[in-house]
């Protein structure tokens, strides 16, 4: 599990092919790895990867030809967002975060705000359902709140701290990103769906 404050915006140096998949070799930048060993969970733009092997200033991790069909963002050159997975004693400053992306979204907007800036994105249809006026939802593994929704189009406001220490300040119109829907309403679904006769 996660909480959607990024700790760390690496770079992807690598993509190559590997069984079943691509390996990614990542540049963690100030991520600090001193505690993290080969097999713990690191969250890449939102996506839960496991680091297979740790290098001087990053780590390997695979990624398998399912979680690319669904996901976006693994090029070579390309800024992630870093988290390393939430410990117990850990504040839970967003909200949970599982690192299972749902669907990518595409920005339609983003633009200036005074100091903030607006940020538009059209969410796959089915993923509609799940996203509320005042929710949360994690954009390329940032706990963020969306403010306002019309369809399956949401928009977020992002504060300067937001667009400073994640990767989110270099979106434009047209970008993808990888959604993940509050884990409450995915379990509030299934209860319905269970309970109804």
């Amino acid at each position: 599990m996660f909480t959607g404050i990024i700790a760390a915006v690496g770079t992807v140096r690598e993509f190559k092919p590997a069984a079943g998949g691509v390996r990614i070799v990542i540049d963690a930048a100030a991520l600090d790895l001193a505690d993290v060993q080969s097999g713990d969970s690191i969250a890449v733009d939102g996506v839960c990867l496991t680091a297979v092997a740790l290098r001087s200033r990053g780590f390997e991790a695979d990624v398998s030809q399912e979680t690319l069909n669904c996901t976006t963002g693994f090029a070579a050159g390309a800024k992630v967002n870093l988290e390393k997975s939430l410990r117990l004693a850990d504040p839970l400053g967003g909200h949970l975060v599982s690192g299972h992306v749902d669907g990518v979204g595409t920005v339609t907007r983003f633009e200036a705000s005074g100091e903030n800036r607006l940020l538009a994105v059209a969410a796959p249809r089915e993923l509609a359902k799940y996203i509320a006026r005042k929710g949360s939802i994690a954009v390329n593994g940032v706990s963020l709140t969306v403010n306002a929704v019309n369809g399956s189009a949401f928009e977020i406001n992002l504060i300067p701290h937001t667009l400073q220490a994640t990767n989110l300040n270099g979106l434009t119109a047209g970008s993808r990103v990888n959604l993940e829907v509050d884990l409450l309403a995915r379990y509030v679904e299934r209860m319905f769906e269970v309970s109804s006769p």
